[in-house]
């Protein structure tokens, strides 16, 4: 099989092409250039797709003795996943730019690429499971390692992407890949997991954000309206948020009060008790399947970010969307952000919550 090994310059992807050589597959490296002024160096486990990311991944190639090409995305990640980034935040929603760079980038733009080139399938790092059926459908679950499972982040994933998708350290807990990587003699072993934003090196998504969205006043408010103090941007808050308020006027318990709403028309942050952020319904618009859709209610279970642990729920696909009930209450959801539905360890779709409550 002739397959397109995406190579961040991490020692996920750099095992997983390994394994594909070791499988007999005619491997081929790519290293996806993502940013227009690459960064010469990451800081520690901050950041990626630097200038000695692609060193890292060419000189596992040349390990690997595979072909190896440096592919400039810069263009359209800017557009499909920065842009997007920067318009959620100003429409008052958090987004997860992981999913969308994997729905428009790595299972999207570079899939069709790789698919007019020749090739059979994508690999990545990912830790999650392909289970191929004798029907020809591809059904994704979740990994071996429970801690490293990355499932969630890829549930946008439609059957015709997922049939053409390699991920061979479903299997393994990180401890074996990094003890694989050393014995194949890899430079990045060793080498920390990136976290955080990919384009935001330096963790400071606020500062990132001020260069795209101008300040726009507005007050802060409790939930019967009373003013308790002013902010600079809408931008700057996110559901759920504790820290950095300023709020003059202290709670009546003395408790901290948290983000419970945004209204970017208005400028108006709302905040109240932490009791205040449960809640038991989602509602989630532009559902994606992984495989033929799901019709009326059944139970499942529902995921609502990466590193969350996923709930017993009752979810109900209807009107274009998906409604999700909740068995238990969840804190701090906010639109913007991706529900991942499964049946037990198996993933069966997505949608990007509207509304919570």
């Amino acid at each position: 099989m002739r397959v397109l090994a995406a190579m961040s310059g991490g020692v996920d992807s750099a095992v997983a092409a390994a394994r594909l050589v070791a499988q007999g597959h005619d491997v081929t490296g790519v290293h996806l250039a993502l940013s227009k002024n690459p960064a010469s160096y990451r800081t520690g486990a901050r950041g990626c797709c630097s200038l000695e990311d692609s060193h890292d991944a060419r000189r596992v190639a040349d390990k690997l003795d595979i072909p190896f090409y440096v592919w400039d995305f810069a263009e359209e990640f800017h557009e499909a996943v920065v842009e997007d980034f920067v318009a959620e935040y100003r429409a008052g929603r958090t987004p997860n730019p992981c999913l969308r760079c994997n729905e428009k980038i790595k299972f999207a733009a570079v899939l069709d690429r790789g698919i007019a080139l020749g090739f059979d399938a994508v690999a990545t790092g990912h830790y999650a499971d392909l289970r191929r059926h004798d029907d020809g459908s591809v059904t994704l679950h979740r990994a071996a390692d429970g801690a490293k499972d990355q499932s969630y982040v890829l549930g946008m994933l439609d059957q015709t992407q997922l049939s053409h998708c390699l991920f061979p350290l479903f299997d393994v807990e990180k401890p074996v890949v990094r003890a694989e990587a050393r014995a194949l003699g890899f430079g990045v072993a060793k080498k920390p997991d990136s976290h955080d934003i990919c384009f935001i090196a330096d963790g400071d998504t606020q500062g990132f954000l001020q260069r795209y969205i101008d300040d726009a006043p507005g007050d802060i408010v409790d939930a019967d309206g009373t003013v308790l103090g002013r902010h600079r941007g809408t931008h700057r808050y996110t559901v759920g948020q504790r820290k950095g308020l300023d709020l003059r006027v202290p709670s009546p318990s003395g408790d901290p009060r948290y983000v419970l709403s945004i209204e970017p028309v208005s400028h108006t942050v709302v905040v109240g008790p932490r009791d205040d952020l449960a809640v038991r319904r989602l509602t989630g618009i532009r559902p994606t399947w992984t495989g033929s859709p799901v019709e009326g209610a059944f139970r499942g279970r529902a995921q609502y970010r990466a590193h969350g642990a996923a709930q017993e729920a009752t979810i109900e696909a209807r009107d274009g969307g998906l409604l999700v009930s909740l068995d238990e209450p969840a804190s701090g959801v906010a639109p913007g952000q991706t529900v991942v539905v499964y049946a037990g360890d198996k993933v069966l779709g997505s949608a990007v919550i509207a509304s919570a409550a």
